[in-house]
């Protein structure tokens, strides 16, 4: 039997892997909403219960598909987890914004209920952080819907480490959501990860396996449909995926030394990171989907970590996570 983690240190059990749902309705190419929901269902089947969505994804559409997905008597089988404070631009696809008044968080919230058709959210996290609005009294506004009943636990997503501590400080942060996985290993050296152990908060890694490339499948940018903005990802272009790539090799050549997919190992390492880290690969896929929950037992020996770091040492990735109008987003 699976055993479960825990977020935070007075938030809910769950399973160890969860699941992105962001994929499943923009981002990565064409998508079909009932594959999406039959792999929604599967997760969920298979002990899967932190489910994970936003508002901007589609935008907005990802919630209304998690929402059809739970209908029927599958909402308390789930913690179920959704973002606001990234405003899209109608008239620029690509243009974001970030928006923590606290009556835009009052707004984001009913509108997420409604889309996902519940009367709560288990986890609401402001999804980046807004400079112009003190966390103080965005995280108060939240602390509020707590209160109201409308939400049962509260996050944050790519924040840094002086914003968590005065966010904790008024009201209790259950999780942080900040990329994480081999390649993306930021919060390591910069304090967030240490910050997060201290104060009890529970870390969700998203995109642990590197936006599909730590799977191994991606051997060219001619793998991604034309709309896939990994097209425009500075770690998938030119240089910087070729050189990319030869990391991703070496990983494919000790996962096959230790009988996993390179998924597998990529995840497996993720979870070795602490009983409080629960990493959310997102798929559209039922066959995915299997492969990561099968890095659930695939156990990883200090010499296999040594010889992982040794791939993959802090700051081996090339190229920026995000085009540089997103990274000035990050670690606020």
């Amino acid at each position: 039997m699976t055993t479960p983690r825990k977020l935070g240190r007075n938030g809910p059990e769950v399973f160890p892997i969860g699941l992105g749902c962001m994929g499943m309705s923009e981002f990565y190419g064409a998508h079909d909403d009932a594959e999406s929901i039959r792999t929604i269902h599967h997760a969920l089947d298979h002990g899967v219960n932190l489910l994970d969505t936003a508002d901007i994804y589609g935008p907005h559409t990802n919630e209304q598909l998690v929402g059809r997905a739970l209908a029927g008597g599958r909402r308390d089988k789930v913690v179920l987890a959704t973002k606001f404070g990234i405003v899209r631009d109608p008239s620029n696809p690509t243009a974001r914004g970030v928006n923590g008044r606290p009556e835009y968080v009052r707004a984001a919230c009913d509108a997420s209920l409604k889309r996902l058709g519940v009367d709560h959210i288990d986890l609401y996290y402001q999804h980046r952080i807004d400079p112009d609005t003190p966390i103080e009294d965005t995280v108060g506004a939240m602390a509020d819907l707590v209160k109201a009943g409308k939400v049962r636990w509260i996050g944050l997503s790519e924040a840094g480490v002086e914003t968590i501590e005065r966010a904790h400080a008024v009201h209790p942060v259950t999780a942080l959501q900040t990329e994480y996985s081999l390649w993306t290993r930021d919060v390591d050296e910069n304090g967030i990860m240490a910050t997060c152990e201290r104060l009890g908060i529970g870390f969700v890694p998203y995109s642990p396996l590197g936006r599909g490339f730590l799977t191994g499948a991606i051997r060219t940018p001619d793998d991604f449909e034309a709309d896939d903005y990994r097209r425009t990802n500075p770690r998938f272009m030119g240089e910087n995926f070729a050189r990319n790539l030869q990391l991703v090799d070496a990983v494919r050549a000790l996962a096959s030394e230790k009988g996993c997919s390179p998924a597998q190992l990529a995840l497996a390492w993720v979870l070795t990171r602490g009983e409080h880290v629960v990493p959310i690969p997102g798929t559209r896929r039922v066959a995915n989907l299997d492969d990561n929950l099968g890095a659930l037992g695939v156990t990883l020996s200090a010499q296999d970590l040594a010889r992982i770091d040794a791939i993959f040492p802090l700051g081996a990735a090339a190229g920026t996570r995000y085009a540089a109008a997103m990274m000035q987003f990050l670690s606020r």
